[in-house]
């Protein structure tokens, strides 16, 4: 049972993600209910700002992945699902609107960009051999 001082909107969060396994989602469903913004809209784009990794340095897509948001395609989408729940919660939208929502991002991961090929190294190699024996040198004198 719970408290009756906790916020409304915080309790449906915790009904809707109740089960164990859904404690990450119903994490972002609060989000959702606590984003910034006096409208739907914004409460929709803080969500998506939350839930998708976006380049922290421009024009270098692999600094997507120091953001903090879920991680993996599907994580990102059941974290931008969970979140608008909150915002449906937090004013008072309608489930069927709330339930055609769609991030505007790509369903796709980011891809993977290779690494730059580096030059090859340069390895020191073995003197060769030489033909001369140690006691050759030792035995001969300047």
């Amino acid at each position: 049972m719970l408290p009756e001082w906790a916020p409304p909107c915080g309790n449906e969060c915790t009904h809707k993600f109740a089960a164990l396994t859904q404690i990450p989602w119903r994490v972002f469903c609060k989000k959702g209910c606590g984003a910034d913004g006096d409208t739907w809209e914004d409460c929709l784009e803080q969500c998506d700002e939350i839930c998708y990794k976006d380049p922290v340095l421009e024009a270098q897509q692999w600094s997507a992945y120091i953001d903090r948001s879920p991680g993996a395609a599907i994580y990102s989408q059941k974290c931008f699902h969970a979140c608008v729940a909150g915002c449906g919660y937090k004013y008072n939208i309608p489930r069927e609107k709330v339930d055609q929502v769609n991030p505007n991002r790509p369903t796709n991961p980011l891809p993977v960009q290779e690494p730059k090929q580096l030059p090859p190294r340069i390895v020191a190699s073995q003197p060769p051999p030489s033909s001369l024996a140690t006691t050759d040198i030792l035995g001969s004198s300047a």
